[in-house]
């Protein structure tokens, strides 16, 4: 008799799908059991609202997490970035695995890099949070741009520059990385210029919290580095009262001493999406060993940005 199969919940899209599938091949591999996707359509995937009027990214999980309440899948992976920051009782982020590629890219017409773009140039993004710091840097560069609000998957996001209604997109590389499309990249934008969205370029796999044989099962996929530096950053986002469309930038980054791990550093911004003014700081400690200390990075630091005014620059906050 074989084992039964897990089921896996998934977006339909085909982000989801692909990132869903490597999950389930490596889920297989610990466990020795078969995977199905249990494909599950969600409200953000059928409203064409901006996302910031009908709850933010948010919108993405409910329909999963519902699925996995209710028992009609074992587990669901998220892309981790839009999750809310406040975790149910009744489920158990049990993984997160090695982060991918957590820069912004530019698909820009001619190949032209984000430097190279015409005065004027028309980018498409849905995140306040890269209107804001694009805005910035194109005034760094000298050049004004015009961001243009944007939605829909990959194909459609590139399609509005191959058909020339816009001058380039700006997209996460992990996604493209995902479904096989970084070769359309024309200018990986670095993070020193652009802050990735917390927890960007990380995946989470939820379960259901008593389910302890699973939870126990994908534990092993988990990377405690990316653990500890997307924790820090998604404490950086609650601690300054924003959901997940709020113009937030965080990144944490492990500092090594030739092969020795020493120090965690958290990057964070806050930013009007015109770009004119932004909050940046940055703080360091010593590589969080617990939640906890991860947790307390993230508080520590979105203190500072709200002593230097970042609550004034993020519009309404979400209570």
């Amino acid at each position: 008799m074989t084992e039964q199969a897990l089921r896996l919940g998934t977006r339909r899209s085909r982000l989801a799908m692909a990132q869903s599938g490597q999950v389930a091949d490596a889920v297989s591999q610990v466990t020795g059991r078969p995977v199905e996707l249990v494909e599950i359509t969600t409200y953000g995937d059928t409203s064409r609202e901006h996302l910031a009027q009908i709850g933010g990214t948010g919108v993405f999980v409910t329909a999963l997490r519902d699925a996995l309440l209710r028992g009609e899948v074992d587990f669901a992976v998220h892309s981790l970035k839009d999750l809310p920051t406040g975790q149910p009782d009744e489920l158990a982020l049990a993984a997160v695995p090695v982060r991918a590629d957590v820069r912004d890219v530019l698909i820009a017409r001619d190949g032209l890099t984000f430097a190279e773009l015409p005065d004027g140039a028309r980018i498409g993004t849905g995140s306040p949070r890269r209107m804001a710091q694009l805005n910035a840097y194109a005034r760094d560069l000298g050049l004004t741009i015009e961001t243009v609000p944007i939605r829909g998957n990959i194909d459609t996001r590139i399609g509005f520059v191959r058909d020339g209604e816009l001058d380039g997109v700006v997209l996460a590389a992990a996604g493209l990385h995902r479904v096989g499309r970084t070769a359309e990249v024309t200018d990986f934008l670095p993070v020193d210029i652009i802050l990735p969205a917390p927890g960007q370029g990380a995946l989470a796999i939820e379960c259901a919290a008593d389910n302890a044989d699973l939870v126990a099962a994908l534990a092993e996929l988990d990377d405690p580095y990316t653990r500890a530096a997307v924790t820090a950053e998604r404490s950086l986002l609650a601690a300054l009262e924003a959901g997940c469309s709020a113009p937030v930038g965080a990144f944490a980054d492990l500092l090594a001493d030739g092969q020795t791990v020493k120090e965690l550093r958290l990057r964070g911004v806050v930013g009007t999406t015109d770009g004119s003014t932004l909050v940046q700081l940055s703080t360091t400690g010593p590589v969080p060993e617990t939640h906890d200390q991860a947790m307390a990075l993230g508080r520590e630091l979105a203190a500072e940005m709200l002593a230097k005014g970042a609550a004034g620059l993020m519009g309404e906050r979400v209570h």
